[in-house]
Protein backbone atom coordinates (compact mmCIF):
# COMPACT_ATOMS: atom_id res chain seq x y z
CA UNK A 1 0.00 0.00 0.00
CA UNK A 2 0.95 3.32 -0.49
CA UNK A 3 1.89 6.26 1.88
CA UNK A 4 -1.18 8.46 1.59
CA UNK A 5 -0.79 10.47 4.82
CA UNK A 6 2.37 12.69 4.77
CA UNK A 7 1.04 15.14 2.64
CA UNK A 8 0.85 19.21 2.29
CA UNK A 9 -2.05 19.18 4.17
CA UNK A 10 -1.12 17.17 7.24
CA UNK A 11 2.12 19.87 6.93
CA UNK A 12 0.26 22.58 6.95
CA UNK A 13 -1.95 21.79 9.74
CA UNK A 14 0.18 20.23 11.58
CA UNK A 15 0.73 22.38 15.86
CA UNK A 16 3.59 23.72 16.09
CA UNK A 17 5.41 24.75 19.33
CA UNK A 18 6.58 28.25 20.56
CA UNK A 19 9.53 30.21 19.27
CA UNK A 20 10.23 33.82 19.86
CA UNK A 21 9.70 35.82 16.81
CA UNK A 22 13.02 37.23 14.50
CA UNK A 23 14.17 40.96 15.63
CA UNK A 24 12.89 43.37 13.20
CA UNK A 25 15.89 45.35 11.19
CA UNK A 26 16.54 48.37 12.73
CA UNK A 27 14.23 47.59 15.94
CA UNK A 28 16.52 48.32 19.31
CA UNK A 29 16.15 46.95 22.29
CA UNK A 30 17.23 47.37 25.56
CA UNK A 31 19.30 43.99 27.14
CA UNK A 32 17.45 41.77 29.04
CA UNK A 33 17.54 42.20 32.68
CA UNK A 34 19.42 38.40 34.63
CA UNK A 35 19.57 36.75 36.91
CA UNK A 36 22.33 34.70 36.17
CA UNK A 37 22.55 31.85 33.71
CA UNK A 38 19.42 29.94 33.67
CA UNK A 39 18.56 26.25 31.94
CA UNK A 40 18.09 26.53 28.08
CA UNK A 41 14.13 25.92 27.59
CA UNK A 42 13.49 22.61 26.35
CA UNK A 43 10.62 22.44 23.94
CA UNK A 44 8.98 18.88 22.66
CA UNK A 45 9.85 19.45 19.04
CA UNK A 46 10.09 16.91 16.68
CA UNK A 47 13.67 16.02 15.53
CA UNK A 48 14.95 13.54 12.71
CA UNK A 49 16.89 11.67 15.14
CA UNK A 50 13.40 11.33 16.90
CA UNK A 51 11.60 9.97 13.56
CA UNK A 52 14.75 7.79 12.86
CA UNK A 53 14.05 6.27 16.21
CA UNK A 54 10.42 5.83 15.65
CA UNK A 55 10.88 4.20 12.93
CA UNK A 56 13.29 1.92 14.20
CA UNK A 57 11.02 0.91 16.99
CA UNK A 58 7.98 0.37 14.76
CA UNK A 59 10.88 -1.98 12.29
CA UNK A 60 11.80 -3.99 14.97
CA UNK A 61 7.86 -4.64 15.58
CA UNK A 62 7.12 -5.49 12.06
CA UNK A 63 10.37 -7.81 12.08
CA UNK A 64 8.83 -9.76 15.17
CA UNK A 65 5.35 -9.96 14.25
CA UNK A 66 6.07 -10.97 10.52
CA UNK A 67 8.36 -13.87 12.46
CA UNK A 68 4.87 -15.02 14.14
CA UNK A 69 3.02 -14.66 10.55
CA UNK A 70 6.00 -16.81 9.38
CA UNK A 71 5.59 -19.65 11.21
CA UNK A 72 2.06 -19.60 12.21
CA UNK A 73 1.81 -20.14 8.11
CA UNK A 74 1.30 -23.88 7.27
CA UNK A 75 2.60 -26.14 4.71
CA UNK A 76 2.04 -29.28 3.46
CA UNK A 77 4.11 -31.79 1.53
CA UNK A 78 2.62 -33.65 -1.74
CA UNK A 79 5.01 -36.06 -3.11
CA UNK A 80 8.09 -34.46 -1.66
CA UNK A 81 7.15 -30.76 -3.00
CA UNK A 82 6.57 -28.37 0.12
CA UNK A 83 3.09 -26.42 -0.72
CA UNK A 84 1.42 -23.80 1.46
CA UNK A 85 -1.92 -25.15 3.06
CA UNK A 86 -3.54 -21.86 3.19
CA UNK A 87 -2.92 -18.10 4.69
CA UNK A 88 -3.96 -17.78 8.43
CA UNK A 89 -7.08 -15.93 8.19
CA UNK A 90 -5.32 -13.47 11.49
CA UNK A 91 -2.92 -12.66 8.26
CA UNK A 92 -6.10 -11.18 6.78
CA UNK A 93 -7.66 -9.54 9.60
CA UNK A 94 -4.08 -7.64 10.02
CA UNK A 95 -4.42 -6.22 6.66
CA UNK A 96 -7.59 -5.06 6.98
CA UNK A 97 -6.83 -3.84 10.49
CA UNK A 98 -3.78 -1.93 9.53
CA UNK A 99 -5.84 -1.16 6.46
CA UNK A 100 -8.60 1.21 8.63
CA UNK A 101 -5.58 2.21 10.79
CA UNK A 102 -4.06 4.13 7.77
CA UNK A 103 -6.72 5.62 7.37
CA UNK A 104 -7.35 6.60 10.91
CA UNK A 105 -4.30 8.44 11.07
CA UNK A 106 -5.21 10.60 8.05
CA UNK A 107 -7.53 12.43 9.98
CA UNK A 108 -6.02 12.02 13.51
CA UNK A 109 -2.32 11.66 12.99
CA UNK A 110 -1.66 12.75 16.89
CA UNK A 111 -2.75 9.50 17.68
CA UNK A 112 0.32 8.14 15.99
CA UNK A 113 2.17 6.99 19.04
CA UNK A 114 -0.50 5.11 20.33
CA UNK A 115 -1.43 3.21 16.64
CA UNK A 116 1.10 3.39 14.85
CA UNK A 117 3.48 0.00 16.93
CA UNK A 118 -0.41 -1.41 16.26
CA UNK A 119 -0.18 -0.83 12.51
CA UNK A 120 3.58 -2.18 12.43
CA UNK A 121 2.30 -5.70 14.78
CA UNK A 122 -0.88 -6.26 12.59
CA UNK A 123 1.18 -5.39 8.86
CA UNK A 124 3.77 -7.20 10.21
CA UNK A 125 1.57 -10.46 10.69
CA UNK A 126 0.54 -10.32 6.60
CA UNK A 127 3.52 -9.53 5.37
CA UNK A 128 5.46 -12.48 7.22
CA UNK A 129 2.71 -14.97 6.27
CA UNK A 130 2.62 -13.75 2.86
CA UNK A 131 6.10 -13.77 2.66
CA UNK A 132 6.46 -17.36 3.53
CA UNK A 133 4.10 -18.30 0.79
CA UNK A 134 6.26 -16.70 -1.24
CA UNK A 135 9.62 -18.64 -0.59
CA UNK A 136 7.77 -21.69 -0.56
CA UNK A 137 6.57 -20.84 -4.20
CA UNK A 138 10.23 -19.53 -4.81
CA UNK A 139 13.12 -20.63 -2.46
CA UNK A 140 15.21 -18.14 -1.14
CA UNK A 141 12.86 -15.25 -3.00
CA UNK A 142 12.28 -13.66 0.21
CA UNK A 143 15.97 -12.87 1.39
CA UNK A 144 16.66 -11.58 -2.38
CA UNK A 145 13.29 -8.73 -0.98
CA UNK A 146 14.74 -8.01 1.94
CA UNK A 147 18.13 -7.03 0.44
CA UNK A 148 16.63 -5.16 -2.55
CA UNK A 149 14.17 -3.14 -0.47
CA UNK A 150 17.04 -2.27 2.20
CA UNK A 151 19.64 -1.35 -1.38
CA UNK A 152 16.77 0.69 -2.69
CA UNK A 153 15.88 2.74 0.43
CA UNK A 154 19.93 3.00 0.76
CA UNK A 155 20.18 4.52 -2.19
CA UNK A 156 17.20 6.82 -2.22
CA UNK A 157 18.54 8.44 0.84
CA UNK A 158 21.93 9.37 -0.23
CA UNK A 159 20.48 10.69 -3.40
CA UNK A 160 18.10 12.56 -1.28
CA UNK A 161 21.00 13.41 1.12
CA UNK A 162 23.59 14.27 -1.84
CA UNK A 163 20.82 16.57 -3.34
CA UNK A 164 21.44 14.71 -6.86
CA UNK A 165 17.40 14.61 -6.38
CA UNK A 166 15.63 17.26 -4.86
CA UNK A 167 12.00 17.12 -3.79
CA UNK A 168 10.47 20.27 -5.70
CA UNK A 169 6.56 20.83 -5.52
CA UNK A 170 6.22 19.41 -9.04
CA UNK A 171 7.81 16.37 -8.32
CA UNK A 172 5.73 16.19 -5.21
CA UNK A 173 2.68 16.56 -7.26
CA UNK A 174 3.39 14.02 -9.74
CA UNK A 175 4.52 11.44 -7.45
CA UNK A 176 1.20 11.57 -4.97
CA UNK A 177 -0.87 11.69 -8.10
CA UNK A 178 0.94 8.72 -9.73
CA UNK A 179 0.53 6.83 -6.48
CA UNK A 180 -3.61 7.56 -5.68
CA UNK A 181 -3.61 6.13 -9.57
CA UNK A 182 -1.83 2.94 -8.43
CA UNK A 183 -3.99 2.52 -5.35
CA UNK A 184 -7.31 3.24 -7.65
CA UNK A 185 -6.01 0.79 -10.06
CA UNK A 186 -5.37 -2.01 -7.69
CA UNK A 187 -8.90 -0.97 -6.14
CA UNK A 188 -10.77 -1.48 -9.01
CA UNK A 189 -8.73 -4.83 -9.67
CA UNK A 190 -9.58 -5.86 -6.26
CA UNK A 191 -13.64 -5.34 -6.86
CA UNK A 192 -13.10 -7.45 -10.05
CA UNK A 193 -11.63 -9.96 -8.35
CA UNK A 194 -14.40 -10.06 -5.68
CA UNK A 195 -16.80 -10.09 -8.13
CA UNK A 196 -15.37 -12.63 -10.57
CA UNK A 197 -14.13 -10.83 -12.93
CA UNK A 198 -10.75 -10.38 -13.04
CA UNK A 199 -9.35 -12.14 -16.25
CA UNK A 200 -9.14 -8.28 -17.65
CA UNK A 201 -6.21 -7.35 -15.35
CA UNK A 202 -4.97 -10.58 -14.96
CA UNK A 203 -1.43 -9.26 -16.14
CA UNK A 204 -1.04 -7.79 -12.67
CA UNK A 205 -0.03 -11.55 -11.40
CA UNK A 206 1.35 -12.59 -14.52
CA UNK A 207 5.06 -12.93 -15.71
CA UNK A 208 4.26 -11.15 -19.33
CA UNK A 209 6.05 -8.22 -20.09
CA UNK A 210 3.28 -5.60 -19.43
CA UNK A 211 3.34 -7.64 -16.08
CA UNK A 212 6.63 -7.49 -15.86
CA UNK A 213 6.81 -4.01 -16.87
CA UNK A 214 4.46 -2.83 -14.31
CA UNK A 215 5.91 -4.27 -11.24
CA UNK A 216 8.87 -2.28 -12.39
CA UNK A 217 7.33 0.72 -12.66
CA UNK A 218 5.22 0.47 -9.41
CA UNK A 219 8.51 -0.38 -7.92
CA UNK A 220 9.73 2.76 -9.05
CA UNK A 221 6.99 4.72 -7.28
CA UNK A 222 7.25 3.19 -4.08
CA UNK A 223 11.06 4.11 -4.19
CA UNK A 224 10.42 7.91 -4.91
CA UNK A 225 7.86 8.02 -2.22
CA UNK A 226 10.56 7.32 -0.08
CA UNK A 227 12.16 10.60 -1.01
CA UNK A 228 8.82 12.53 -0.04
CA UNK A 229 9.15 10.82 3.28
CA UNK A 230 12.56 12.06 3.98
CA UNK A 231 11.63 15.13 3.53
CA UNK A 232 8.54 15.35 5.45
CA UNK A 233 10.92 14.31 8.20
CA UNK A 234 13.42 16.90 7.30
CA UNK A 235 10.84 19.94 6.75
CA UNK A 236 8.57 18.87 10.16
CA UNK A 237 11.97 19.00 12.67
CA UNK A 238 12.18 22.34 10.36
CA UNK A 239 9.38 24.16 11.28
CA UNK A 240 9.06 22.41 14.43
CA UNK A 241 6.53 20.32 14.59
CA UNK A 242 5.19 18.62 17.54
CA UNK A 243 7.22 15.53 18.83
CA UNK A 244 4.38 13.28 18.60
CA UNK A 245 4.69 14.30 14.57
CA UNK A 246 8.33 11.89 15.43
CA UNK A 247 5.96 8.37 15.38
CA UNK A 248 3.55 9.73 12.32
CA UNK A 249 6.46 10.48 10.03
CA UNK A 250 8.00 7.10 10.83
CA UNK A 251 4.56 5.62 10.45
CA UNK A 252 4.50 7.03 6.74
CA UNK A 253 7.89 6.02 5.92
CA UNK A 254 6.91 2.21 7.70
CA UNK A 255 3.59 2.21 5.16
CA UNK A 256 6.13 2.71 2.06
CA UNK A 257 8.89 0.27 3.25
CA UNK A 258 6.02 -2.28 3.42
CA UNK A 259 4.90 -1.18 -0.14
CA UNK A 260 8.18 -1.53 -1.36
CA UNK A 261 8.84 -4.45 -0.02
CA UNK A 262 5.73 -6.33 -1.57
CA UNK A 263 6.31 -4.91 -4.87
CA UNK A 264 9.71 -6.18 -4.97
CA UNK A 265 8.83 -9.41 -3.58
CA UNK A 266 5.78 -9.79 -6.56
CA UNK A 267 8.22 -8.54 -9.27
CA UNK A 268 10.95 -11.50 -8.43
CA UNK A 269 8.64 -13.82 -8.09
CA UNK A 270 7.61 -12.98 -12.32
CA UNK A 271 10.99 -12.56 -12.78
CA UNK A 272 11.08 -16.27 -12.06
CA UNK A 273 8.45 -17.22 -13.84
CA UNK A 274 10.25 -16.25 -16.64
Amino acid sequence: MANPVLNERTMKQAPTTWASPEPVAGDHFPPPMTDGPVSPWNAKVMTVNGAISATATLLVLLVVSAMFGWFQTETVDVDGQEFVSGIPALAWVGLIVGIGLTFLLMFKPHLAKFIAPIYAIAEGFFVGAISRAYDVAYDGIVLQAVGATIAVFAVMLVLYRTRIIKVTERMRSVIVTATMGVMVFYGISLLLNLFGVGGGVSFINNASPLGIGLSVLISGLAAFNLLLDFDFIERGAQQRLDKDFEWFAAFGLLVTIIWLYLELLRLLAKLRER
